[in-house]
Formats: C-alpha cells, sequence, structure tokens
C-alpha cells in the first residue's frame, strides 16, 4: 500500500502523517512540499528496507532527490517541527477551527469536514455561489483561502496559528458568508 502525504504529511492532520489517522502502516509514504517547510523542492519516497533493498543505483531519478542543501533544510525544518510543538498545535488550532466553522451554521454549508489543519467548506451544490465566490469575498475581506472543485472552499493555514488568528479568521468566514447569503437570497428571487 502506498500513501500520497505530499500534501498532508508533516503535522498538517495533526499528526504526523495523516495515515496515523486510520490506524494502517503503508509499504510506502510519497512525500514532499512540507519536507523543507516551502522553502526549497524536496520530495522523497519512505519505506522498509525489504523494498528500499531492491532498488539499485541508476534504477530509478528523483527530480528534487539528493540536494545537499535541501536535505539540510528539510533537517532543520523537521527538527522546527517536533520542537515547537507544531503538530500538537496543528490539531488543537484544526479543532477550534472546525468547531468555530460549524456553528457559523449557514444554509450555504452543505459540510464542515477536515482533520487538524486541513479543513474544507463543502458549498450546497444548489445554491447560486460556489467555491470561487467563497475564496473571492473572503479574500476581499482579509483571508487568503483556495476554491478546489466547484463547491469547496480549502482551509490550510500556518501550523504556527494560535487561537487569536483563528477567532480572526472565523470572524471574516462569517461574515463573507452573510454576505453571500444575502446575494444567494437576491439571485433566487431574480429567478
Amino acid at each position: 500500500m502506498i500513501v500520497d502525504e505530499i500534501q498532508t504529511g508533516y503535522g498538517r492532520t495533526g499528526k504526523f502523517w495523516a495515515y496515523e489517522w486510520e490506524g494502517i502502516r503503508p509499504d510506502i509514504i510519497a512525500a514532499g512540499k512540507s519536507m523543507t517547510g516551502g522553502f526549497l523542492p524536496a520530495s522523497a519516497a519512505i519505506c522498509d528496507a525489504h523494498i528500499m533493498d531492491l532498488i539499485k543505483p541508476g534504477d530509478h531519478g528523483s527530480t528534487y532527490g539528493g540536494n545537499p542543501v535541501a536535505m539540510a533544510v528539510a533537517h532543520a525544518a523537521l527538527k522546527t517541527l517536533i520542537e515547537e510543538g507544531m503538530i500538537e498545535n496543528a490539531e488543537a488550532m484544526g479543532k477550534l477551527l472546525i468547531e468555530g466553522l460549524k456553528s457559523i451554521g449557514s444554509p450555504l454549508f452543505k459540510e464542515v469536514r477536515g482533520c487538524g489543519l486541513y479543513v474544507g467548506i463543502e458549498i450546497r451544490s444548489d445554491s447560486n455561489v460556489d467555491g470561487k465566490d467563497f475564496a473571492k469575498k473572503m479574500f476581499a475581506n482579509g483571508l487568503i483561502t483556495k476554491a478546489t472543485h466547484d463547491t469547496t472552499v480549502r482551509l490550510t493555514p500556518a501550523l504556527v496559528i494560535n487561537k487569536s488568528e483563528v477567532e480572526q479568521a472565523l470572524e471574516i468566514i462569517a461574515k463573507s458568508t452573510k454576505d453571500l447569503e444575502k446575494y444567494n437570497i437576491e439571485k433566487s428571487n431574480k429567478k
């Protein structure tokens, strides 16, 4: 079994690897992006010796493999992630964020889901707004998010986010939601 932890690894979900929430043990882990804290490109395939010993020099290649500067940065980023408690912070602040989003209780929200600081707000497909509308409205109000697909807004704040910043983000999301609820009603009334 191979798990893709390129976006979800390195503490993003409140555990070092997202798969740890599932109680499984993969044979291979694909990792990247967060390895260097976003400073330099790096990627890795992590697995046991019984798999790696089958690969001989020249059997594989990697665009970002073997860069000594990137590996030094990855070591420093990993050390900082652990020593500064960012994984535990991601779990605690993620719970606060998800609970806060659910308490908004908007009729536009189909679902709020997430794990740690990897959170999605799914917008009802029968509304007159979509994920892009939400992302644009939140950006206009001071919060950068990303629309994924047509009906979901992804929230992936920095792992160092604190309670005050989560509360500030929730205020912006609540304001943006109210604005879009009004727009949705106006658009419905015009039909």
